[in-house]
């Protein structure tokens, strides 16, 4: 299947389908530059190059998407038709390459672990986070035992502590304060604007993604990740985010708006904020009403269902009660 930026809907749709291991096709997909970044398709075996690469920041982050985990895949395949290779060799980095050494592997009986050690001793949950200082004197903690990687704007591998002070200190250029920040989050045009120009930063959804991992906000939204990172404030879940704003999103609101935006807001707890950018409205009534002509009869038109979809964002991220 061909995705480019000019196949729209149907491009992202193929892409969600593609990312989905649980369905079998497509399982090739063609393009230019929209897998270069930004899209994490965990099973993806094979790379096949066919235009020419002239960065070597680009050509890591293309060969960066065969490097996701997952189930039973150990390896993944590059087939470079355009000598893209030879930007593998980055002394700087890797060092001169050496000969793999070979070794006997011996087998030692396996030991069972200790679930007194393991659950209760207080070194072992101590050692698995990481505090990092940052200039405004407060510490924000990370998971610094997941394995994960960041890399500077130049290309170069740099650690979680660089990166994340990296961002703190990125971050200002966008917004002015956590007010401002709240505002450009609420609503779906601006926060898509605001998350493309971080990452033409460097600051893109894998890297927020992967620190999202770190922080141990996985359930929480991206928001939380961007405001723990600018002013030290604890993440929250989305179930806690819905359950605290619910009564302000559906205040006034006919019963069939209220069951769209209770489905709408359901796929966000489960999936996250990307449920609520623009260019998912027509796959949420789809999947809610079958049709869009059918959704329109319901809710009352698509110019009410849009400013309804865009609406209640602002009550979502409303700053909560002290």
């Amino acid at each position: 299947m061909r995705v480019t930026a000019n196949d729209a809907g149907i491009g992202e749709q193929y892409l969600r389908e593609f990312q989905d291991n649980e369905k079998t096709i497509p399982t090739v997909l063609t393009t230019s530059q929209k897998l270069s970044t930004g899209v994490d398709a965990r099973n993806i075996r094979n790379i096949v190059l066919m235009r020419p690469i002239n960065s070597m920041i680009e050509f890591k982050q293309i060969i960066g998407r065969g490097t996701r985990l997952f189930d039973g895949k150990y390896f993944f395949t590059i087939y470079d038709f355009v000598d893209a290779y030879h930007h593998f060799s980055d002394p700087e980095w890797d060092g001169e390459p050496v000969e793999p050494e070979i070794k006997e592997k011996k087998e030692k009986p396996p030991k069972e672990p200790d679930p007194q050690k393991i659950t209760q001793d207080p070194s072992i949950l101590q050692k698995a986070k990481l505090r990092i200082k940052l200039a405004d004197g407060k510490e924000r903690e990370i998971q610094h035992m997941i394995a994960t990687s960041f890399w500077s704007p130049d290309g170069k591998p740099i650690s979680v502590e660089e990166f994340l002070k990296s961002l703190y200190g990125a971050l200002p250029a966008f917004f002015k304060n956590e007010d401002e920040l709240r505002k450009t989050w609420s609503n779906p045009i601006t926060r898509r604007a605001f998350l493309e120009k971080i990452a033409e930063a460097g600051f893109g959804k894998d890297e927020l993604a992967a620190l999202q991992r770190l922080i141990e906000a996985e359930k929480s939204d991206l928001f939380d990740v961007l405001e723990y990172v600018s002013y030290a404030v604890k993440p929250i879940t989305r179930e806690e985010r819905v359950a605290q704003a619910q009564n302000r999103i559906f205040f006034g609101l006919e019963i069939k708006q209220k069951e769209f935006l209770e489905f709408v807001l359901s796929k966000y707890i489960e999936t996250g904020v990307e449920e609520l950018d623009q260019e998912k409205l027509p796959d949420l009534l789809m999947l809610k009403y079958n049709a869009i002509s059918d959704a329109a009869d319901v809710l009352g038109g698509t110019d009410k269902i849009r400013r309804t979809f865009i609406a209640f964002q602002k009550f979502l991220y409303e700053k909560r009660a002290a």
